[in-house]
């Protein structure tokens, strides 16, 4: 049974808004550090910026919990414990966009490293 357009739309939206922020505070933490480096005053809020690691390691700790989630959906929909279908299947979808979301930015990661090992100075 496919998924409503609207449906998949809006979990898309909210992915791309949560990945969107999450490259906003990398860029403007990027920014904090190349103003410090050129002797630009910075505020308090812009002084410890996260890791780039940390980031990620957020991002997969969370596609992790959307894995959790749509499997203890399912389970309560395969027990009947009062999981509606549409439930497993929204977060079985969420889930899912998660991880092909965090594996198209892993491939992106690859072929940047890729493309720099390959440079000749």
């Amino acid at each position: 049974m496919p998924i409503p357009i609207h449906a998949a739309s809006a979990a898309n939206r909210a992915s791309v808004a949560q990945l969107d922020s999450s490259l906003s505070s990398a860029s403007t933490s990027a920014a904090s550090r190349g103003a410090k480096a050129l002797g630009s005053p910075i505020s308090a809020a812009q002084a410890t910026p996260a890791p780039f690691a940390d980031l990620i390691t957020d991002a997969v700790g969370q596609v992790n919990q959307l894995d959790a989630q749509a499997k203890a959906t399912v389970d309560g929909l395969m027990t009947g414990s009062g999981v509606d279908v549409h439930q497993a299947m929204i977060a079985t979808e969420k889930a899912d966009m998660a991880f092909e979301l965090t594996l198209a930015v892993r491939n992106k990661a690859v072929q940047a490293y890729q493309s720099v090992i390959g440079m000749q100075f």
